[in-house]
């Protein structure tokens, strides 16, 4: 025993020097995980997961590195159970282990925890096998594990099984429902959910009651995709524990609330953002998941490239005008807003952000949170920090005239504005500055360019399949396009057989460029004003998606899904 314990604290301090290098884990953390750890008698690697110091992933692969042992890919998993006759499914599960393959006289076996050498022990003397242990990150393994020995059991309908009664005749009773809500099977349900959405990538979470059941979807890459659902007779009970954490009140049925959650997932902090409505069988709740690990604020990772790009960069070097970033919702506008803030971020610049809500705290860069309740508008806010002497301003969004003018203000006083507008093109976002009521000149000569941007979902480099593009766009539009070759999706372990991972920027950029000008002075319609950008360089939406079709990035079918009526 005491050589066991002298062994994992070697790891742990390999572990933790592994981790500071690496940048993946500051020292005052360090100290406060090992101190805790000391506490609660729990495992250090453990509490830097639960403290959400590191991500599962972070601590397998550092795990993996300092052990000298091969870290386990998603698709490196079986199809099909191995030594099912052998093993206990109740055995994997307990110990978080699963066997990949048996080569000769070889077994390689995936380890939740690499230090478990009763386990190996045990599974090699039942299958006569040489254990080699490989590192896996937590949440992967139990996936898999519950696809291969589920017996039709999933976490959910075990957790679902373990509590009895009828739940949802609760609805009128409050107490009886605040407390049903703070009973383990409930609250272990809804953490599995939200578990489960931030391991599969999802952007929101939308849990919706009907009259016999409870359906929850998961919007992934931009597609709602439904998931398993808890038995109907939980729906007020999941509710309300979604309304408990988020601070919202329980009681209040009739009227939409919204709140947020802060919590460490899998090792990652993450915030929700969470949203209820009262509909016909209870309530809906859509939670809007803000995980700031999984954000790249760097425009070349978005998806932003060549001319249009430097174009971008360039304007945001302008010291004053508005640049808008235009798109419907869910086309990522305010991710494009932080990584120009994120470019700008420099000590000679004080940035002054006015949002609602604060999406992701930057350091350097002073947020203000709109309170409408108390009278902190957009535009009172506005009002206060032209006094603050800032160099640039971010406005969450310009939605009224109020706000405008003070922006217009702004940037004719020698202030860089970017801000969004709910627009579907480029050139249709100064017809909406005009009808909102700003003046035609001032239009023209504070707005210095216009951003409209679309998300498409990237193919799975690992599955996609190539094919002639003259097949989709027949002979003359391939001609015409100078596009041969595009891409479909295929299928594979890495993306879970959808053939898509990740999502990508497709934008057209405007700039007010004098013939644009001219054009907004003379009144020009949409149509006209979309014209001369084009002829001035604009590239447009569908032809920017077109070329990361050519890429391989995305798919033709993504192309015209995004771009159709844009």
């Amino acid at each position: 025993m005491a050589e066991l314990a002298e062994q994992a604290g070697s790891v742990e301090a390999r572990l933790t020097d592994a981790l500071l290098a690496t940048g993946k884990l500051d020292p005052v953390n360090a100290e406060r995980a090992q101190r805790s750890s000391l506490r609660s008698n729990e495992r250090y690697d453990r509490i830097l997961v639960r403290l959400g110091l590191v991500s599962e992933r972070d601590v397998a692969a550092t795990f993996a590195k300092v052990l000298g042992h091969p870290l386990v890919e998603p698709e490196s998993y079986p199809q099909a159970p191995l030594f099912e006759e052998r093993i206990s499914p109740a055995f994997l599960k307990a110990h978080g282990v699963l066997p990949l393959n048996a080569d000769g006289k070889v077994l390689r076996l995936a380890m939740v925890d690499p230090l478990d050498d009763y386990a190996m022990r045990a599974i090699a003397l039942n299958t006569g096998l040489r254990v080699v242990p490989c590192v896996a990150v937590p949440a992967e393994l139990e996936q898999h594990l519950e696809r291969l020995c589920g017996a039709g059991r999933t976490a959910i309908t075990e957790i679902a099984g373990a509590a009895a009664g009828d739940e949802d005749s609760l609805d009128g009773d409050v107490e009886k429902l605040r407390d049903l809500a703070s009973e383990a099977p409930v609250i272990r349900l809804v953490n599995l959910l939200i578990a489960r959405a931030v391991e599969a990538r999802a952007s929101d979470i939308h849990i919706e009651p009907f009259e016999n059941r409870l359906r929850v979807r998961f919007r992934i890459d931009g597609v709602l995709r439904e998931e398993e659902a808890p038995p109907a007779r939980f729906r007020a009970a999941i509710i309300s524990r979604v309304k408990i954490m988020a601070n919202l009140d329980i009681a209040e049925r009739r009227l939409p609330q919204d709140g947020r959650i802060k919590l460490a997932v899998r090792g990652r902090e993450i915030d929700l953002r969470v949203s209820t409505t009262p509909v016909m069988h209870g309530e809906s709740v859509v939670l809007r998941i803000l995980d700031r690990s999984g954000v790249t604020l760097d425009f070349a990772a978005l998806g932003f490239d060549g001319e249009g790009l430097a174009q971008l960069t360039g304007l945001l070097r302008r010291p004053n005008g508005i640049l808008l970033v235009t798109g419907p919702t869910g086309s990522g506008k305010t991710t494009t807003l932080y990584a120009a803030l994120q470019l700008l971020n420099e000590i000679e610049r004080k940035i002054l952000t006015v949002e609602d809500p604060v999406e992701y705290q930057m350091e350097g860069v002073n947020q203000i949170q709109v309170k409408r309740q108390i009278g902190l508008t957009f535009a009172s806010v506005l009002r206060a920090i032209l006094r603050q002497d800032p160099d640039v301003i971010m406005i969450g969004e310009i939605r009224d005239l109020e706000t405008a003018q003070i922006a217009v203000q702004a940037a004719l006083t020698g202030h860089l504005v970017i801000s969004t507008l709910h627009t579907n093109s480029a050139a249709s976002t100064m017809t909406r500055l005009l009808d909102m009521g700003v003046e035609r000149f001032l239009v023209a000569s504070t707005v210095i360019g216009v951003v409209a941007q679309r998300l498409v979902r990237r193919l799975c480099p690992a599955c996609r399949v190539a094919y002639p593009a003259v097949e989709a766009l027949g002979d003359s539009a391939t001609v015409r396009s100078g596009v041969h070759t595009l891409y479909r999706p295929g299928g594979c372990a890495r993306c879970n057989g959808t053939g898509y991972h990740g999502r990508s920027v497709v934008f057209e950029l405007l700039p007010m460029a004098p013939g644009v000008r001219r054009a907004v002075l003379d009144g020009a319609d949409e149509d006209t004003l979309h014209g001369q950008a084009a002829a001035e360089g604009m590239r447009s939406l569908y032809s920017d998606a077109l070329v990361k079709a050519a890429a391989g990035v995305t798919s033709l079918d993504e192309v015209l899904r995004v771009t159709r009526e844009a």
